[in-house]
């Protein structure tokens, strides 16, 4: 696929943010980007023009914020209103191997729809979540770059032009960005996620050691910071890449290059 034909949706509801950062960032890259409300996706009160399908795309980004005001729990209900009239169309995007990207609020979308962890790959969304990201052990909004050590082997689109163990520094914004794993499967599910290739980055100290609070911000299990489903197309993560994009932090530039260059082998 040529630059010029790849388009990239970024999805946002009320309550979403930082969703005209992430498309000047892949607009940035050469490709076009666009936001897109979730109801121009389905509902018959869009005017023509304006009706999008998923179809459109080769690339779907759930951006930051706190979608809905986070009530009930963080992207509990911009991942309802996903689930009740999108969930076949994300199903098919998934299957046929297009990019799916969660930042933030996005990754707490994805992982409330059942996306992620994503260890089927003949059925890419769970009938219920199998993960949480829950409130912070400070029990407090943390905002601050955060390092981190990039984990995976090669099955993350979204990494490809990451060395394995690099240490990038991309800022966290959340309250509720704790991953957790029912308590009876953590240890499944961490060495699920292992076997897998499937752990995208680590909370990491300065010097790439993994530490506790405050360099892991939230307390989350293994100090994980984001992962893809097992197909590697689908990737959750809690700090923001859009916002390390241009000085004085620019490495997040890396997921943008890394998923176009993928998208351009398809």
């Amino acid at each position: 696929m040529d630059i010029d034909e790849i388009k990239v949706a970024v999805v946002r509801i009320e309550g979403t943010n930082c969703e005209e950062e992430t498309v000047k960032a892949f607009k940035e890259c050469g490709v076009f980007a666009e936001c897109v409300h979730l109801k121009q996706f389905y509902s018959d009160m869009i005017r023509d023009n304006e009706q999008r399908s998923f179809n459109d795309y080769n690339c779907i980004v759930f951006p930051g914020g706190f979608s809905a005001g986070d009530y009930i729990r963080a992207g509990a209900i911009f991942s309802a209103r996903l689930k009740s009239v999108l969930k076949k169309d994300l199903e098919d995007f998934i299957k046929n191997g297009y990019p799916v990207l969660g930042i933030c609020n996005g990754f707490q979308v994805l992982v409330e729809l059942g996306a992620l962890p994503g260890f089927d790959e003949d059925k890419p969304i769970s009938d219920k979540p199998m993960m949480a990201l829950t409130i912070n052990n400070s029990s407090k909004f943390e905002c601050r770059p955060c390092f981190l050590k990039h984990e995976n082997k090669g099955k993350c689109i979204f990494t490809w032009k990451l060395g394995k163990k690099e240490v990038v520094m991309f800022p966290v914004a959340h309250a509720e960005g704790k991953v957790t794993f029912p308590m009876e499967k953590e240890q499944e599910y961490v060495e699920t996620l292992r076997s897998n290739d499937q752990i995208v980055f680590r909370y990491v100290d300065r010097d790439g050691n993994y530490s506790g609070y405050p360099w892991n911000p939230n307390g989350s299990i293994y100090n994980i910071a984001g992962i893809c489903n097992v197909l590697g197309n689908v990737m959750g993560m809690m700090p923001h890449p859009e916002r390390a994009f241009w000085y004085p932090y620019t490495q997040g530039r890396v997921i943008f290059e890394s998923v176009i260059e993928y998208m351009k082998r398809l």
